[in-house]
């Protein structure tokens, strides 16, 4: 489980762009949420400064009480190992199979054939593609491309799952089924939080929504105890 907490964050770039703008919330241990908002809102940039991939301009992002802007270049790679990324591209290495592919972040941390073998089939299993190892990526369709990127993501067993865009390429029933492994992770106690702009699934779902506008908060809908039917405060269609 992890603890995310956003203390007044704003990230700008060169050139005077203001990607995030006063920034302040927290996702709970073993929480699902929703990040929603029109293309540029700033749901990338913020899931960014989550894996380190940037720093924050002013304020503070934690991850379990720990100031991501105090970790050394040696410590990155150990917070991002908690911290499982599923994109919308999947990013797959289309000349490795698909077992290669999810093996890819344990081969980078060192681990022993064995223990990798078992964690790669599990993570496989659980997507439910394990029947596939030997294939290529490329032979398989969106949704299981998807689901491959997913197994590849939870493989190092990470506290936390960040999902940018993960529906973005699929159909609404695959869209369904991805949601549904995501809660799975969730079930188990993993934190969750899914940038997506897809108001309809969101809206069919009993979660959390954190909803951006020019990259400041917009809103912030928490989850209806015993209920699927409300819909997202704060969110627009486009």
């Amino acid at each position: 489980m992890a603890h995310v907490h956003f203390d007044n964050v704003s990230k700008s770039y060169a050139g005077g762009h203001q990607a995030l703008s006063e920034l302040s919330f927290e996702i709970n241990q073993g929480e699902i949420a929703f990040l929603t908002g029109h293309s540029g809102a700033g749901k990338s940039t913020l899931l960014k400064l989550i894996m380190l991939m940037e720093k924050a301009s002013q304020g503070q992002v934690l991850v379990d009480g720990v100031n991501l802007a105090h970790l050394s270049d040696g410590q990155i790679p150990y917070h991002r190992r908690r911290v499982g990324v599923v994109f919308q591209n999947h990013q797959l290495l289309f000349d490795r199979s698909v077992f290669e592919n999810v093996a890819l972040p344990l081969r980078i941390s060192g681990y022993s054939s064995r223990d990798l073998e078992r964690r790669v089939r599990a993570s496989l299993d659980k997507v439910g593609l394990l029947r596939f190892e030997k294939k290529s990526p490329i032979e398989l369709s969106g949704g299981e491309q998807q689901r491959v990127g997913i197994a590849r993501a939870v493989v190092n067993k990470p506290s936390l799952i960040l999902a940018d865009e993960p529906t973005g390429n699929l159909d609404p029933k695959l869209s369904r089924e991805i949601m549904n492994l995501f809660e799975q992770f969730n079930d188990v106690g993993v934190s969750v939080l899914i940038a997506s702009h897809d108001v309809n699934l969101i809206a069919g779902l009993n979660h959390r929504v954190i909803a951006l506008k020019g990259g400041r908060l917009l809103g912030d809908r928490a989850a209806t105890v015993g209920g699927t039917d409300a819909q997202p405060g704060g969110l627009e269609r486009g």
